[in-house]
């Protein structure tokens, strides 16, 4: 018996000061904080259902209004939120060298093809390896892959003309996740699938198996490794299962061989990184960027890699963060944009007037330069980035001790250590109505040449924030205006019975999603 009460205490001790102790991290601090329930924290909000991931990030946003940060705790770990933007450009920009991680997740011995991919790198092997694949990543780089993205969008388009119905009922998230799905199949992996005439290729089947955290068993998995790392090291378990992995990782490295044994050159973003790895690169200068919220690439300390040193496995994983980042993330944009033009119907013939014109100007075809030239198109696809933002949080790593100076009179130091995690939540920031007017407003004249003068600098950060940025953000831009020009060009989109409006947020999906999906429909037009 005794000895069960001991256990019991000290189960208890141990309990206490792994799970509660941290709970009250911030008011230590003097930090505001919200009041987080034992063991979850603020997890509770989405991990028993009370609200979706981007309502529950704009709660935490709205908790104490007119400060530039508060607190909150994922499971037992301290978090916090940053919302005055002079702070976040202080920490992601000028201070960047102190804050130059992502929180780690996985081990690179568990879970190697997540580990090594651009987002999940720290410290130096980061910096070295953004500076590699930069160059990759240009304007003139992106150019070059045009004719793979707007010909997926084409055939995408295609594959409901054949239809040849005047009014076809269509759920877009799943729809747009097929288009999204071909367009990094063909780019990254240099695989040609069309998931509309093939629903079941493995491709396709393989990414809504990653993004799918649905299932109780996957969601415990991921809890598992936020709250207890070095168990779920100890057992081996890591983001994906070993089939997952072993599909992505086969599908470059046949690729390659393949392209290497016949001498196959491919211009997409695979056969850019292999001649790079070769030593050749091939640089332009007259490409046009694509478009206001293209994020700018950063001068950093990294002084890349030699890139004959990458290995498959290292081009695998880097395929595989760009098949996460455009599977899900600019699907969702997507689907969200189609949603806004499908009730926002002055806004959607506008811009096909836009499109048909300058269709008819190239001679009934769409090319690189004249897609990029459209400016109510670049309007329209800022306002979706604005309300519906790809990532609705971001966070970093605190890899230096760093002290917050106090501005306000309210505030005083807070003084973060190594590890010390903070949230960016781009979604409260972009719903913030100091930051824009009418914030639930679909309006892209935000972005007209005059009002976009007035937008306060790191209140629009669509694609993040400093030398962390996303990398693919002209990739994502020039797939979602071919979509939507291909799209608009020959259907209009309109809301059906089974249309939800507004939109409501499903509090079950582990990834921004509509509850029962978005069901609209496209409407053949009869001449453009």
């Amino acid at each position: 018996m005794m000895l069960w009460i001991i256990l019991s205490i000290t189960l208890a001790v141990l309990a206490w000061f792994r799970f509660l102790k941290p709970m009250n991290h911030f008011t230590k601090l003097g930090v505001k904080q919200s009041k987080p329930w034992p063991i979850v924290g603020d997890q509770w909000t989405h991990m028993f259902q009370k609200m979706s991931l981007l309502e529950s990030i704009e709660f935490y946003y709205n908790m104490f209004p007119g400060t530039r940060y508060s607190g909150i705790y994922q499971f037992h770990i301290p978090t916090l939120i940053i919302k005055d933007p002079e702070l976040l450009k202080q920490l992601t920009v000028r201070d960047f060298d102190h804050f130059t991680d992502h929180r780690t997740l996985v081990d690179a011995d568990v879970d190697p093809l997540w580990a090594g991919n651009l987002f999940a790198l720290t410290g130096r092997k980061w910096k070295d390896m953004r500076a590699t694949l930069s160059g990759s990543f240009t304007s003139s780089k992106i150019k070059k892959m045009f004719h793979f993205i707007n010909g997926t969008a084409e055939n995408f388009v295609a594959f409901f003309l054949n239809k040849n119905e005047k009014l076809i009922e269509v759920e877009m998230r799943d729809t747009f996740s097929r288009f999204a799905n071909d367009i990094i199949a063909t780019t990254a992996f240099g695989i040609e699938v069309d998931s509309l005439k093939s629903p079941s290729n493995p491709f396709h089947l393989m990414g809504k198996r990653i993004t799918d955290y649905a299932p109780l068993l996957k969601r415990l998995r991921f809890f598992a490794i936020l709250i207890m790392p070095k168990l779920t090291k100890f057992f081996n378990i890591g983001l994906f299962d070993k089939e997952l992995s072993s599909f992505f990782y086969k599908s470059i490295k046949e690729t390659i061989q393949v392209r290497e044994e016949k001498g196959i050159v491919r211009r997409d973003m695979l056969n850019t990184l292999l001649e790079a790895r070769k030593g050749i690169q091939h640089e332009y200068s007259d490409a046009i960027e694509t478009g206001f919220a293209t994020v700018k690439e950063s001068a950093h300390s990294g002084q890349g890699i030699d890139f004959a040193n990458l290995t498959d496995a290292d081009l695998a994983a880097q395929a595989m963060v760009f098949y996460l980042a455009g599977f899900d993330t600019i699907s969702n944009a997507m689907c969200f944009g189609s949603y806004e033009l499908a009730v926002n119907k002055e806004i959607q013939n506008k811009l096909r007037s836009e499109i048909v014109e300058t269709h008819r100007l190239n001679g009934g075809k769409v090319t690189y330069d004249s897609l990029l030239k459209m400016k109510y198109m670049d309007k329209v696809i800022s306002e979706i980035l604005r309300k519906w933002p790809p990532a609705g949080v971001v966070d970093r790593v605190a890899t230096k001790p760093y002290t917050i100076e106090p501005v306000n009179a309210d505030e005083k130091p807070v003084n973060l250590r190594i590890g010390d995690v903070f949230w960016i939540p781009i979604f409260g920031i972009h719903r913030d109505p100091k930051n824009f007017e009418n914030p639930t407003n679909f309006d892209p004249e935000r972005f007209s040449d005059a009002n976009k003068r007035n937008i306060k600098p790191y209140t629009y950060v669509p694609f993040g924030a400093g030398p962390r940025n996303c990398i693919g953000s002209r990739f994502a831009l020039l797939e979602m205006k071919s979509l939507f020009y291909n799209l608009l060009l020959n259907f209009e989109i309109e809301p059906t019975k089974t249309t939800t409006v507004p939109i409501k947020l499903s509090a079950k999906s582990f990834n921004p999603a509509p509850e029962g999906g978005i069901w609209l429909g496209l409407k053949r037009l009869t001449s453009t």
